[in-house]
């Protein structure tokens, strides 16, 4: 009676559950991820867009690779095998460091240098009355998207060829044109009157931000699993422990 009261006391202090519970959470983000790059990367071949071909196969590493370590990880857990478990920890270890020096180190680099490339390639298309058909077409969908006309100085960059992109039907967002406002463009017309830039950079930055609050997330996250893993090595030691020295008939009660 005594043994068996002391082995369901291990059981109830054990971080199994856990650990197997989060790496589950683990393993469906993972999966999640993976699936959209997946569908990601397809739209991006189908549309001819280029895009580097290291920064996908470092995406297509991370993502199969946590999973893979996931699946260790509650392998090694439902099967008291403490060297699936090194290697869990071996692995989150270093991915929970790169990813957060990573993103420690490159925040600003992303925050700043791309926001401003990106930035620079709208103003480049001025004036937007001599723009590029390509150009055309991106000022187009930005317009629609964030309810706004232009780029700088609203619905006047395009001179009398306001797009109708630029129509608005929302009260409180539209500018009504008078017949002297823009030259040849349609009297009363009623168009978006804050300009693109600001809004779109202003999207672009909070953007940039969450993607880095994700992979700082992650990393916090694997660190956590990293000490589950650690602790759980631990419990499984001294069980194995326990379960020898019973079986040696040399148990003492209060040893464990």
């Amino acid at each position: 009676m005594q043994r068996s009261a002391v082995v369901v006391v291990a059981d109830k202090t054990s971080l199994k559950r856990p650990f197997i519970f989060a790496n589950a959470v683990h393993m469906a983000l993972c999966f999640f991820m993976l699936t959209m790059t997946v569908a990601w990367h397809r739209d991006l071949l189908q549309t001819g867009k280029m895009v580097s071909h290291a920064s996908v196969v470092i995406m297509y590493i991370i993502e199969i690779g946590c999973l893979l370590l996931s699946v260790l990880g509650v392998f090694g857990a439902c099967q008291g095998k403490r060297w699936c478990l090194i290697l869990y920890a071996a692995g989150m270890a270093a991915a929970s460091q790169t990813i957060i020096v990573r993103t420690a180190l490159s925040y600003q680099d992303i925050y700043e240098k791309r926001v401003v490339r990106e930035e620079t390639k709208l103003l480049s298309m001025m004036p937007l009355s001599t723009t590029s058909k390509a150009n055309r077409t991106l000022l187009y969908s930005i317009q629609e998207e964030f309810e706004c006309c232009g780029l700088i100085e609203g619905y006047k960059d395009w001179g009398s060829s306001i797009p109708p992109s630029c129509n608005c039907q929302y009260p409180g967002k539209c500018i009504r044109l008078r017949g002297s406002a823009t030259l040849g463009a349609p009297k009363n017309q009623y168009v978006y009157q804050e300009p693109c830039l600001p809004i779109y950079v202003s999207e672009l930055k909070l953007a940039f931000s969450l993607a880095m609050g994700i992979q700082f997330g992650s990393g916090v996250f694997w660190v956590v699993l990293l000490i589950m893993s650690i602790k759980l090595m631990g419990q499984i030691k001294r069980k194995q422990e326990f379960m020898a020295l019973l079986q040696s008939n040399r148990y003492v009660p209060g040893a464990f």
